[in-house]
Formats: C-alpha cells, structure tokens, sequence
C-alpha cells in the first residue's frame, strides 16, 4: 500500500506531460492517380509546378508516375505567428482555371497555345499530349485561363513631390533588316547536322520551313535558316480524315496529303508522311484488308532490285506498305505503287496491323 501511494504522483505527473506536449500537424501528401501530371495536380492544390516539383525533388516535370507520393508544400506547418501587413502587397497570382476548346480546321498547338496565353509545353502537359504534332480537327483539349483573384485593398503611402529635368533621348538608329541564310542540303547531311552548323535548334529550322517530317530533307533541298533565337511559326499540318469504320483497328492511305493514318476505335493514334505510287504506277485505290506480312522481303520488278524490304504488309496484290531504305523525299510520289514508309513508322505499323487489319485507300 505504501508502494503504490509513491506510484500514483508519478502517474499523474506522466499524464499531464502527455496533456501538454504540442501537437504538430502532419504534412499532407498527394498519391498520383492514372492520368495525373503535375500540371493538373498544382492546379488541384493552388499552386504553380515550380513549387510543387521543388518541394519533391523532380527537375523534370514531364516524368511522374501512377502511385508516386507527393508532398504538398505549406500544407503542414504550424500556424505562423500573425505579421503586420505591409504598406505595398505582392502582385496577386492569377487563378488558372480549366476550360474545354474543340480544335478547328487549321488550328496548331502553336496557335491554340498563343489564344490562350499558355505555352506549348503547358498545353501539351494539360492534354497529356506525348507528340504536339499529332492533334486534329474536332479534337478535344483542356485549356487553362487566367481569372485574377481581387487584390485586397492596400493603404497608399504619401505622396512624395519628386521635380527632375527632363531628359532628352538619344536617337536610335533602325537595325538594316537582317539578309535571311539560305542553306542547300547536300548529300549525307541531316537535320540536326545543318542545325549545328548554324548554332540553332532542327526544330526551329523545321518550323520556318514548314516541314512536319524531318525526314522529308535531301539533297538539294533549299533551307531558310533562321536567325538564333528567332520564334518561327509551327508548321500546319492537315486535318486528318475521319475513320471509316470507327470500332477496332484501322489504316487510312490518303493520296492528297501523302499521308497515311492508323486509329484504334475511331480515334486517330498516328500520323505520317509517306510516298505513294508514281503517275505511271499509281497506287490502287478502295476498301482492302492486311494479307500477308513479312520482317523482310527481296522486291524486283522493270528497272529495280531491292533487297531485304523490311516490314512488308501486302493489303492488295502486289501492293503494299513497307519501310523504305533507298530514300527520303517523303511526301513526293517514288513507289511503282506501294506505299513508302520510314523504317522505324513502318515497324509501328507493322506490330499496329494483324492480319485482316482493315486498309482504306481514298484520293
């Protein structure tokens, strides 16, 4: 009895340590959920990505992944102790909020981006758009606006009387508009290569040149090439058709635009520029389906031999989509009437088809 009289002071002083000691808010996390980027979840907290993707470590923003733990910064902290205001507030972020926009004939991520104040990259990552280029009429795409919060009312510091001289300023001589560079492609060279040589990016030249396809340089070929730094216009690319059929797989062949199209239920998966059959060889033209495929396959006909033709897909005959070693003048008619494919968009389509794959060719 004596024992346990000593025992219970020491009880009651355990427990009001325990009463008293502070409790500290935990730090609220976020679980990346499918179809997620960083852009949208910012979007979802109030904050910008810059703040976010410190807060987490990531330098690049594109690369988050489904089931990944994100710390949401500020969510945690103990209330801070109250501070005067100060005489001037901070600028008010703009509230971004999220929009629908039906892309229209014509349009370019490019322009879309430039009507709403946002960059391609933003657009992109809002869409999760993995290639740019790929967009097309009647297309759906979430966009961000601006909507200013109201600016609480600050008090204005007196007015202060500030006399100066008046300046005159100094004449400024116009800049004698700059000669624009034109560059001939010659053989062996690439892209990229010619980018180097002028201290620009292959993308900037491709814009001010209207090519969609870095494949479709070769030699002679006459490139404007703009200055370093200068913004050039993305280039437009065709509407893509509508599918045919619109349930399972299906390849479109287009000879207007040299384009050929794939779509998985009705939706436009890709889209690339090909070489179709020439005046004397035109390509054949109607409703078929994939009939036989080969990895690799010797053609020969009048006036040409053409070993290991890689990823052949016959669709009618003696006509086919393959992939295409011997050139790159992509968009121009080259075939006896098969359709020409870069190799590696040829080895896409070649694991896209299965045998009976439905393949429309339309003029």
């Amino acid at each position: 009895m004596g024992r346990l009289r000593h025992l219970v002071p020491l009880v009651v002083l355990a427990c009001l340590f325990v009463m008293a000691a502070p409790s500290f808010a935990q730090e609220q996390t976020h679980i990346v959920q499918p179809g997620e980027n960083l852009f949208r979840i910012a979007l979802s907290y109030g904050m910008d990505v810059p703040t976010l993707a410190q807060a987490n470590g990531i330098s690049n923003t594109w690369q988050i992944y489904v089931g990944q733990t994100l710390v949401i910064p500020g969510s945690g902290a103990a209330p801070a102790e109250p501070v005067p205001a100060p005489v001037e507030s901070a600028p008010v972020e703009p509230v971004p909020v999220v929009t629908e926009y039906v892309v229209q004939r014509g349009d370019t991520l490019r322009s879309i981006a430039n009507a709403f104040s946002m960059t391609v990259d933003q657009l992109a990552t809002l869409n999760n758009l993995t290639n740019p280029n790929l967009i097309y009429s009647g297309q759906r795409l979430n966009v961000a606006t601006s909507a200013p919060a109201e600016p609480a009312p600050v008090e204005a510091p007196a007015p202060v009387e500030v006399v100066a001289a008046p300046i005159e300023p100094a004449p400024v001589e116009a800049a004698p508009p700059a000669e624009q560079t034109v560059h001939v492609v010659q053989p062996g060279e690439y892209l990229s290569s010619i980018a180097r040589q002028y201290g620009v990016s292959w993308t900037d030249i491709a814009a001010a040149n209207n090519i969609y396809n870095p494949n479709t340089v070769f030699a002679g070929t006459r490139l404007i090439i703009p200055a370093p730094g200068a913004a050039a216009p993305a280039p437009v690319i065709p509407a893509a058709p509508s599918a045919v059929i619109g349930t399972g797989r299906e390849v479109i062949v287009d000879l207007s635009d040299s384009r050929v199209y794939a779509y998985e239920n009705g939706v436009l998966v890709r889209n690339v520029l090909a070489s179709m059959g020439m005046t004397f060889t035109p390509t054949v033209q109607g409703d078929f389906t994939v009939q036989r495929k080969y990895y690799a396959q010797t053609m020969s006909g009048p006036g040409y031999y053409l070993p290991d033709v890689p990823f052949v897909m016959y669709f009618y005959e003696g006509y086919a989509l393959h992939g295409t070693y011997w050139h790159s003048n992509w968009g121009q008619p080259m075939s006896h009437g098969c359709v020409n494919l870069p190799t590696l968009e040829a080895q896409w389509f070649f694991d896209f088809t299965d045998i009976g794959t439905p393949v429309h060719v339309q003029a």
